[in-house]
């Protein structure tokens, strides 16, 4: 499952996200915002969305990711990495988005919206979804590490 979340500057972006994946048969729940507001807050929808993969990584490890979009990213980014078991990462180009699956085996895709257009946001979400967790020694000991963080510092 994707959870999507967006404000209003991201409403445009995720509306050609869901086409994108309703296209290739990927199962999504859109978060919000449902209707352009301008003046929304994306605090509220990133809150949603990351809870729900919170809940769902607490159910069996079951494996939801999360593509949350606002004007920078930079918002969005910093409320998902709020939560526990959340892996959030602001993606502008298919080389972060793939390094940050193969390295730090992320679960939330952040697109800046207001620096994408379709196409660009499409190649992004392509190299992320194919992109599996390389798995290298050093690269679970660096999460483990940061798991061990969570677990001192966040609920």
């Amino acid at each position: 499952m994707i959870y999507l979340a967006s404000d209003h500057r991201g409403f445009q972006l995720k509306e050609a996200i869901k086409r994108f994946l309703t296209e290739r048969g990927v199962l999504f729940e859109d978060c919000g915002a449902v209707a352009y507001a301008e003046g929304d807050d994306y605090v509220d929808f990133a809150v949603v969305a990351a809870k729900k993969i919170q809940e769902d990584l607490s159910r069996a490890n079951e494996a939801s990711r999360g593509i949350f979009l606002c004007g920078s990213g930079h918002g969005v980014d910093m409320v998902a990495n709020k939560f526990r078991g959340i892996r959030a990462a602001l993606c502008w180009n298919v080389q972060v988005a793939k390094q940050s699956r193969e390295h730090e085996d992320t679960n939330v895709l952040v697109l800046p919206a207001d620096w994408l257009d379709d196409a660009a946001a499409e190649e992004i979400m392509t190299m992320w979804l194919g992109t599996e967790f390389s798995g290298e020694e050093r690269h679970v000991r660096r999460l483990e590490k940061i798991e061990e963080l969570e677990k001192r510092k966040f609920s």
